[in-house]
Protein backbone atom coordinates (compact mmCIF):
# COMPACT_ATOMS: atom_id res chain seq x y z
CA UNK A 1 0.00 0.00 0.00
CA UNK A 2 2.81 2.46 0.49
CA UNK A 3 4.79 1.95 -2.67
CA UNK A 4 1.07 1.77 -4.50
CA UNK A 5 0.94 5.46 -2.00
CA UNK A 6 4.45 6.62 -2.99
CA UNK A 7 3.47 6.63 -6.96
CA UNK A 8 0.51 8.50 -6.88
CA UNK A 9 1.78 11.46 -5.25
CA UNK A 10 4.72 10.83 -7.22
CA UNK A 11 2.33 11.09 -10.53
CA UNK A 12 0.45 14.24 -9.13
CA UNK A 13 3.80 15.89 -8.17
CA UNK A 14 5.06 15.32 -11.95
CA UNK A 15 1.18 16.49 -13.60
CA UNK A 16 1.54 19.78 -11.24
CA UNK A 17 5.52 20.09 -11.91
CA UNK A 18 4.61 20.06 -16.03
CA UNK A 19 1.25 22.80 -15.17
CA UNK A 20 3.65 24.99 -13.36
CA UNK A 21 5.96 24.61 -16.36
CA UNK A 22 3.25 25.41 -18.89
CA UNK A 23 2.29 28.58 -16.38
CA UNK A 24 5.79 30.14 -16.42
CA UNK A 25 5.47 29.78 -20.24
CA UNK A 26 2.59 32.15 -20.05
CA UNK A 27 4.47 34.58 -17.56
CA UNK A 28 8.08 33.70 -19.86
CA UNK A 29 6.37 34.67 -23.64
CA UNK A 30 2.99 36.33 -23.47
CA UNK A 31 4.00 40.29 -23.41
CA UNK A 32 6.65 42.15 -21.30
CA UNK A 33 5.56 42.17 -17.64
CA UNK A 34 7.09 45.48 -17.37
CA UNK A 35 5.00 47.10 -19.65
CA UNK A 36 2.02 45.92 -18.15
CA UNK A 37 2.97 47.10 -14.93
CA UNK A 38 4.13 50.49 -15.67
CA UNK A 39 2.49 53.73 -17.51
CA UNK A 40 3.84 55.53 -20.03
CA UNK A 41 5.56 58.50 -17.73
CA UNK A 42 7.82 56.26 -16.48
CA UNK A 43 11.60 56.51 -17.38
CA UNK A 44 13.99 53.79 -18.37
CA UNK A 45 15.77 53.87 -15.08
CA UNK A 46 12.77 52.66 -13.24
CA UNK A 47 11.92 49.87 -15.84
CA UNK A 48 15.12 48.26 -15.52
CA UNK A 49 14.59 48.92 -11.17
CA UNK A 50 11.24 47.17 -11.66
CA UNK A 51 12.76 44.36 -14.06
CA UNK A 52 15.18 44.04 -11.36
CA UNK A 53 13.10 43.95 -8.83
CA UNK A 54 10.61 40.67 -10.52
CA UNK A 55 14.20 39.09 -11.24
CA UNK A 56 13.48 39.29 -14.62
CA UNK A 57 17.22 39.40 -15.52
CA UNK A 58 17.93 36.15 -14.15
CA UNK A 59 18.46 33.09 -16.23
CA UNK A 60 15.09 30.99 -17.04
CA UNK A 61 16.18 28.28 -14.61
CA UNK A 62 16.10 30.33 -11.55
CA UNK A 63 13.20 32.08 -12.31
CA UNK A 64 11.17 29.00 -13.27
CA UNK A 65 12.75 27.72 -9.52
CA UNK A 66 11.70 30.53 -7.90
CA UNK A 67 8.16 30.88 -9.63
CA UNK A 68 7.57 27.00 -7.91
CA UNK A 69 8.44 27.78 -4.84
CA UNK A 70 6.40 30.88 -4.46
CA UNK A 71 3.42 28.83 -6.25
CA UNK A 72 4.13 26.10 -3.47
CA UNK A 73 3.68 28.98 -1.29
CA UNK A 74 0.67 30.39 -2.62
CA UNK A 75 1.81 33.36 -3.73
CA UNK A 76 1.55 34.33 -7.43
CA UNK A 77 2.36 37.96 -7.52
CA UNK A 78 0.33 40.91 -8.12
CA UNK A 79 -2.24 41.45 -10.37
CA UNK A 80 -1.52 43.62 -13.32
CA UNK A 81 -4.74 45.36 -13.75
CA UNK A 82 -5.63 45.48 -9.87
CA UNK A 83 -2.41 45.96 -8.73
CA UNK A 84 -2.82 43.38 -5.71
CA UNK A 85 -1.66 40.18 -4.85
CA UNK A 86 -3.46 37.51 -6.50
CA UNK A 87 -3.67 35.01 -3.90
CA UNK A 88 -6.16 37.77 -2.11
CA UNK A 89 -7.72 38.14 -5.61
CA UNK A 90 -8.20 34.25 -5.42
CA UNK A 91 -9.61 34.04 -1.91
CA UNK A 92 -12.34 36.42 -1.83
CA UNK A 93 -13.61 34.74 -6.05
CA UNK A 94 -13.28 31.21 -4.61
CA UNK A 95 -15.92 31.22 -2.01
CA UNK A 96 -18.80 32.35 -4.62
CA UNK A 97 -17.19 29.60 -7.13
CA UNK A 98 -17.01 26.74 -4.52
CA UNK A 99 -20.67 27.82 -3.45
CA UNK A 100 -22.02 27.68 -7.06
CA UNK A 101 -20.46 24.20 -7.79
CA UNK A 102 -21.75 22.70 -4.48
CA UNK A 103 -25.18 23.57 -5.02
CA UNK A 104 -25.23 22.21 -8.78
CA UNK A 105 -23.64 18.94 -7.47
CA UNK A 106 -26.68 18.77 -4.91
CA UNK A 107 -28.63 19.80 -7.68
CA UNK A 108 -27.30 16.77 -10.25
CA UNK A 109 -27.97 14.29 -7.75
CA UNK A 110 -31.53 15.57 -6.16
CA UNK A 111 -33.02 15.80 -9.88
CA UNK A 112 -31.03 13.44 -11.86
CA UNK A 113 -30.96 10.25 -9.78
CA UNK A 114 -35.11 10.07 -9.68
CA UNK A 115 -35.15 10.68 -13.18
CA UNK A 116 -32.88 8.14 -13.78
CA UNK A 117 -34.69 5.67 -11.97
CA UNK A 118 -37.65 7.09 -13.24
CA UNK A 119 -36.68 6.21 -17.07
CA UNK A 120 -35.41 2.53 -15.77
CA UNK A 121 -38.37 1.32 -13.88
CA UNK A 122 -40.60 3.04 -16.92
CA UNK A 123 -38.56 1.90 -19.98
CA UNK A 124 -40.81 2.49 -22.99
CA UNK A 125 -43.41 5.20 -21.64
CA UNK A 126 -44.01 7.71 -23.18
CA UNK A 127 -42.75 10.22 -20.38
CA UNK A 128 -39.35 8.00 -19.94
CA UNK A 129 -38.86 7.99 -23.94
CA UNK A 130 -39.32 12.23 -23.37
CA UNK A 131 -37.04 12.70 -20.64
CA UNK A 132 -34.20 10.68 -23.00
CA UNK A 133 -34.68 12.60 -25.35
CA UNK A 134 -34.25 15.63 -22.97
CA UNK A 135 -31.25 14.44 -21.90
CA UNK A 136 -30.17 14.52 -25.31
CA UNK A 137 -30.47 18.37 -25.13
CA UNK A 138 -28.72 18.66 -22.11
CA UNK A 139 -25.72 17.36 -22.76
CA UNK A 140 -26.17 19.07 -26.94
CA UNK A 141 -26.66 22.35 -25.81
CA UNK A 142 -23.84 24.86 -25.12
CA UNK A 143 -23.85 25.99 -21.63
CA UNK A 144 -23.92 30.00 -22.65
CA UNK A 145 -26.76 29.24 -24.90
CA UNK A 146 -28.89 27.55 -21.36
CA UNK A 147 -27.86 30.14 -19.57
CA UNK A 148 -29.55 33.07 -21.99
CA UNK A 149 -32.45 30.87 -22.31
CA UNK A 150 -32.96 31.10 -18.28
CA UNK A 151 -32.38 34.65 -18.20
CA UNK A 152 -34.86 35.74 -20.64
CA UNK A 153 -37.09 33.02 -19.15
CA UNK A 154 -37.21 33.36 -15.18
CA UNK A 155 -35.52 36.79 -14.89
CA UNK A 156 -36.90 38.73 -18.40
CA UNK A 157 -40.49 37.01 -19.00
CA UNK A 158 -41.17 36.07 -15.85
CA UNK A 159 -39.38 37.98 -13.28
CA UNK A 160 -38.55 35.47 -10.79
CA UNK A 161 -35.52 35.27 -10.39
CA UNK A 162 -32.05 37.84 -10.55
CA UNK A 163 -30.68 37.92 -14.12
CA UNK A 164 -26.81 38.71 -13.05
CA UNK A 165 -24.92 39.12 -9.28
CA UNK A 166 -24.37 37.29 -6.34
CA UNK A 167 -26.72 39.30 -3.89
CA UNK A 168 -26.04 40.39 -0.47
CA UNK A 169 -23.35 38.24 1.25
CA UNK A 170 -22.49 37.54 4.51
CA UNK A 171 -18.34 37.60 5.72
CA UNK A 172 -17.25 34.97 8.18
CA UNK A 173 -13.62 35.66 8.63
CA UNK A 174 -12.20 35.85 4.92
CA UNK A 175 -15.34 33.44 3.85
CA UNK A 176 -18.22 35.00 1.60
CA UNK A 177 -21.29 33.19 1.83
CA UNK A 178 -24.87 34.12 -0.15
CA UNK A 179 -26.98 31.67 1.99
CA UNK A 180 -27.61 33.69 4.39
CA UNK A 181 -29.54 35.94 2.86
CA UNK A 182 -32.74 36.27 0.83
CA UNK A 183 -31.08 37.70 -2.54
CA UNK A 184 -28.01 35.32 -2.18
CA UNK A 185 -30.68 32.45 -2.45
CA UNK A 186 -32.62 33.84 -5.11
CA UNK A 187 -29.09 34.38 -7.07
CA UNK A 188 -28.20 30.93 -6.88
CA UNK A 189 -31.57 29.29 -9.08
CA UNK A 190 -30.47 29.99 -11.83
CA UNK A 191 -26.61 29.89 -12.05
CA UNK A 192 -26.58 26.69 -10.36
CA UNK A 193 -29.29 25.21 -12.64
CA UNK A 194 -27.39 25.95 -15.55
CA UNK A 195 -24.52 24.96 -14.48
CA UNK A 196 -26.20 21.63 -13.36
CA UNK A 197 -27.53 20.46 -16.74
CA UNK A 198 -25.09 18.79 -18.40
CA UNK A 199 -24.34 17.12 -14.93
CA UNK A 200 -27.92 16.27 -14.20
CA UNK A 201 -28.30 14.48 -17.76
CA UNK A 202 -24.81 12.66 -17.12
CA UNK A 203 -26.23 11.15 -13.40
CA UNK A 204 -29.71 10.69 -15.20
CA UNK A 205 -28.29 8.52 -17.67
CA UNK A 206 -25.36 6.67 -15.43
CA UNK A 207 -28.37 5.58 -12.94
CA UNK A 208 -30.97 4.61 -15.59
CA UNK A 209 -28.00 1.98 -17.48
CA UNK A 210 -26.56 0.87 -13.88
CA UNK A 211 -30.48 0.01 -13.10
CA UNK A 212 -31.56 -1.64 -15.91
CA UNK A 213 -28.24 -3.70 -15.34
CA UNK A 214 -28.89 -4.19 -11.92
CA UNK A 215 -32.35 -4.97 -12.26
CA UNK A 216 -30.94 -7.90 -14.78
CA UNK A 217 -28.97 -9.24 -11.56
CA UNK A 218 -29.97 -12.80 -10.35
CA UNK A 219 -30.07 -11.48 -6.28
CA UNK A 220 -32.95 -9.28 -7.94
CA UNK A 221 -34.85 -12.04 -9.72
CA UNK A 222 -34.55 -13.95 -6.57
CA UNK A 223 -36.12 -10.89 -4.42
CA UNK A 224 -39.11 -10.95 -6.66
CA UNK A 225 -39.49 -14.80 -6.42
CA UNK A 226 -39.60 -14.37 -2.97
CA UNK A 227 -42.39 -11.76 -3.40
CA UNK A 228 -40.66 -8.59 -1.79
CA UNK A 229 -42.71 -5.74 -2.92
CA UNK A 230 -41.73 -3.78 -6.14
CA UNK A 231 -40.93 -0.31 -4.73
CA UNK A 232 -38.68 -2.34 -2.04
CA UNK A 233 -36.64 -4.05 -5.30
CA UNK A 234 -36.54 -1.23 -6.87
CA UNK A 235 -35.64 1.25 -4.49
CA UNK A 236 -33.24 -0.31 -1.24
CA UNK A 237 -32.25 -3.40 -3.33
CA UNK A 238 -31.29 -2.32 -7.07
CA UNK A 239 -30.85 1.44 -6.34
CA UNK A 240 -28.26 1.18 -3.54
CA UNK A 241 -26.26 -0.85 -5.89
CA UNK A 242 -26.22 1.68 -8.44
CA UNK A 243 -25.13 4.61 -6.23
CA UNK A 244 -21.49 3.76 -5.59
CA UNK A 245 -20.76 4.59 -9.83
CA UNK A 246 -22.65 7.43 -9.10
CA UNK A 247 -21.38 9.12 -6.42
CA UNK A 248 -17.39 8.51 -8.27
CA UNK A 249 -18.40 10.29 -11.29
CA UNK A 250 -19.94 13.08 -9.11
CA UNK A 251 -16.58 13.30 -7.25
CA UNK A 252 -14.67 13.14 -10.53
CA UNK A 253 -16.49 15.75 -12.24
CA UNK A 254 -16.55 18.47 -9.44
CA UNK A 255 -13.10 19.73 -10.48
CA UNK A 256 -14.62 19.75 -14.27
CA UNK A 257 -17.75 21.81 -12.92
CA UNK A 258 -15.03 24.17 -11.13
CA UNK A 259 -13.20 24.57 -14.22
CA UNK A 260 -15.73 25.37 -16.62
CA UNK A 261 -18.02 27.40 -14.32
CA UNK A 262 -15.99 30.01 -15.77
CA UNK A 263 -18.76 30.25 -19.00
CA UNK A 264 -21.94 30.60 -16.29
CA UNK A 265 -20.38 32.94 -14.38
CA UNK A 266 -19.41 34.91 -17.54
CA UNK A 267 -22.95 34.86 -18.42
CA UNK A 268 -24.40 35.36 -15.46
CA UNK A 269 -21.45 37.89 -13.72
CA UNK A 270 -21.47 35.57 -11.24
CA UNK A 271 -18.25 36.95 -9.15
CA UNK A 272 -16.02 33.82 -8.94
CA UNK A 273 -12.65 32.50 -10.67
CA UNK A 274 -13.83 31.64 -13.73
CA UNK A 275 -15.36 35.14 -13.87
CA UNK A 276 -11.86 36.83 -12.80
CA UNK A 277 -10.09 34.03 -15.08
CA UNK A 278 -11.90 36.07 -18.43
CA UNK A 279 -11.22 39.19 -17.20
CA UNK A 280 -8.03 38.66 -16.73
CA UNK A 281 -7.46 37.17 -20.38
CA UNK A 282 -9.18 40.29 -21.38
CA UNK A 283 -6.74 42.87 -20.01
CA UNK A 284 -3.84 40.27 -20.27
CA UNK A 285 -3.30 40.04 -16.51
CA UNK A 286 -0.96 36.94 -16.72
CA UNK A 287 -0.08 36.83 -12.57
CA UNK A 288 -4.22 35.96 -12.61
CA UNK A 289 -4.19 33.27 -15.76
CA UNK A 290 -1.77 31.66 -14.11
CA UNK A 291 -2.19 31.54 -10.82
CA UNK A 292 -5.88 29.91 -12.49
CA UNK A 293 -4.38 27.61 -14.27
CA UNK A 294 -2.37 26.21 -11.25
CA UNK A 295 -5.54 25.99 -8.67
CA UNK A 296 -8.22 24.41 -10.84
CA UNK A 297 -5.12 21.69 -11.90
CA UNK A 298 -4.39 21.07 -8.63
CA UNK A 299 -8.18 20.38 -7.51
CA UNK A 300 -7.99 18.06 -10.76
CA UNK A 301 -5.03 16.45 -9.59
CA UNK A 302 -6.05 15.98 -5.91
CA UNK A 303 -9.68 14.76 -6.34
CA UNK A 304 -8.20 12.13 -9.14
CA UNK A 305 -5.59 10.90 -6.11
CA UNK A 306 -8.27 10.26 -3.58
CA UNK A 307 -10.01 8.64 -5.74
CA UNK A 308 -7.27 6.69 -6.92
CA UNK A 309 -6.26 5.81 -3.60
CA UNK A 310 -10.14 5.43 -2.25
CA UNK A 311 -10.26 2.60 -5.19
CA UNK A 312 -6.85 0.94 -3.57
CA UNK A 313 -8.03 0.81 -0.25
CA UNK A 314 -11.93 -0.72 -1.01
CA UNK A 315 -10.46 -3.17 -3.63
CA UNK A 316 -6.63 -4.35 -2.95
CA UNK A 317 -6.38 -5.96 -6.18
CA UNK A 318 -5.60 -2.67 -7.33
CA UNK A 319 -2.08 -1.83 -5.12
CA UNK A 320 -0.90 -4.85 -6.87
CA UNK A 321 -1.31 -3.64 -10.43
CA UNK A 322 1.02 -1.41 -12.61
CA UNK A 323 -1.44 1.30 -12.84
Amino acid sequence: MLVFLVKRIFNAAVVMLAVAAMAFLIFRFVGDPVEMMVNEQTTQAQRDQLREHLGLNDSVFVQFERFVVNAAHGDFGISYRNQRPVSELIAERFPATLELVLVATILSLLIGIPLGVVTAIHRGTWYSETLQFGSILGVSLPSFVVGIMLILTFSVTLGWAPAFGRGDVVHIGWWSTGFLTRSGRASLILPSLSLALFQITLVMRLVRAEMLETMRMDFIKFARARGVPARRVQFRHALRNCLMPVITMTGMQFGNLIAFALITETVFQWPGMGLLFMQAITFVDIPVMAAYLCIVSFIFVAINTLVDITYAVIDPRLRHQGH
